[in-house]
């Protein structure tokens, strides 16, 4: 008995050093990461690879400790896919050599709201120009590139108005179809969108008509139009075009629609289960605490009061 606390101490504290040593790699990883959806990804991650170590290493749960280690190598992979930039990034630093700089805060990639007034000062030069535009908008949750008739080409280039200018431009190659923006980054450009099976006013061209088959199709998105013969702009969302607009009007709808969209992000998929059990986890850990402090409320409210000697 002498010798056995001292096994399982060394034991637990080891376990403990172990824990500690991969949130702290995956705090860093975090901080790579830009998008709130991203961290909040390898957030719930790491709780599955907790979560496996306990059940594989005290408890001993050999058929649960199987099915959370399938789990974690395929919600790994997914997450390598979906932000293959940003792990290319970090490899491409440490093979540098180049460690601080990738924990140094990048000014040049617009955050915010300022992605919203490149895109709408694009927008307007486009619609000043007569020149014919295509743009859908992820919003609250993950469009998967499958709906689209074709990806079109993937450039995952930082949104700018000259580019957005630049693509659009008819003597260019990637001008014919639609530019697709995640978060930060134009993901792809030339992206043909289905038609909507819609009967609609004659005066509206292909591109109005998949701005709002898009939208029919995918609810979590919206789409901007210019219209080559008109210059009129167009906000496209659940099947149905807002239009005309002016160029304010555009930047408050997408303000509206992207600003509140940030607290209600959803990734769908293998994703989804990685960011859930995030959730429920912290959920799980903060109810605890709350538990604790509102029973000892109430056993302090349930001692006897002191009787008042006036």
């Amino acid at each position: 008995m002498v010798g056995f606390f001292p096994d399982n101490l060394k034991i637990f504290l080891l376990f403990f050093l172990d824990v500690g040593l991969v949130s702290i790699f995956f705090y860093l990883i975090t901080t790579l990461l830009q998008e709130r959806r991203a961290q909040r990804m390898v957030r719930g991650l790491l709780f599955l690879i907790i979560l496996y170590l306990l059940c594989d290493r005290i408890l001993e749960l050999t058929l649960i400790s199987f099915f959370l280690q399938q789990l974690i190598l395929i919600c790994s992979l997914s997450m390598g896919v979906v932000f293959q930039s940003d792990f290319r990034r970090f490899l491409e630093q440490i093979g540098k050599g180049e460690i601080n700089v990738l924990w140094q805060s990048d000014n040049i990639i617009p955050k915010g709201d300022t992605i919203i007034d490149e895109i709408v000062e694009a927008v307007k030069e486009l619609s000043q120009n007569r020149t014919g535009a295509l743009i859908v908008i992820e919003t609250f949750n993950t469009v998967e590139e499958r709906v689209f008739l074709s990806p079109g080409v993937q450039l995952n280039a930082e949104i700018t108005k000259e580019l957005l200018q630049s693509i659009f431009q008819t003597k260019t190659l990637l001008h014919d179809g639609a530019v697709f923006i995640r978060g930060s980054e134009i993901v792809s450009a030339s992206v043909i969108l289905p038609l909507s099976e819609k009967s609609a006013s004659k005066r509206l061209g292909t591109r109005h008509r998949a701005a709002m088959g898009i939208t029919e199709l995918v609810e979590n998105c919206v789409c901007v139009v210019v219209s080559e013969e008109t210059g009129s702009i167009s906000l496209g969302e659940k099947g149905v075009l807002n239009r005309p607009l002016t160029s304010t009007k555009l930047k408050e709808l997408l303000e509206e629609k992207l600003n509140v969209s940030q607290d209600t992000e959803v990734v769908t998929g293998v994703t989804r289960i990685s960011r859930q059990l995030g959730f429920t986890g912290w959920n799980f850990i903060t109810g605890l605490f709350k538990r604790k402090k509102s029973k000892e409320k109430n056993y302090y409210n349930q001692l006897p009061k002191p009787k008042n000697k006036n």
